[in-house]
């Protein structure tokens, strides 16, 4: 793949991007997840450097403005994106203080004293809940 050059020879600056993987995008963690989630999911990204995961700064009251959603659906977005595998809490806020929530994203490599750890992707692991057919009543 070429890298294309604007006429004075330097190369074209396209921005940053956010890889979606097939593997990621096909996965039932991902797919079960509600739309807020993926905005939520997409902001939390923006926020990435590339040396911060584990110390990606967003406050609820922050992602309700930025993405025009509601406090509470906010707030199950988090949770969605936590119990999928997405996210990870690694330092709780304080409303007092005025500090919000720590978050890792587990798609991303963590810098930490010791080098480099790999991204988790704890969202391969995620599997919906079987639902009983047993229970059902048949008419």
């Amino acid at each position: 793949m070429s890298r294309r050059r604007s006429p004075n020879g330097k190369r074209s600056y396209e921005g940053q991007y956010i890889p979606l993987p097939y593997a990621m995008i096909k996965s039932p963690a991902w797919r079960a997840l509600a739309g807020p989630a993926v905005k939520l999911w997409l902001e939390l990204h923006t926020r990435f450097n590339g040396g911060n995961n584990g110390k990606v700064f967003l406050s609820m009251n922050e992602a309700a403005e930025i993405l025009g959603l509601g406090k509470a659906t906010v707030q199950r977005a988090f949770e969605d994106l936590k119990d999928k595998g997405f996210l990870v809490l690694e330092q709780e806020g304080n409303w007092y203080h005025r500090r919000a929530h720590e978050w890792r994203l587990t798609t991303k490599t963590t810098q930490t004293r010791s080098g480099k750890k790999a991204a988790t992707n704890n969202w391969r692991f995620w599997q919906p809940e079987k639902t009983k057919r047993g229970s059902e009543t048949e008419h």
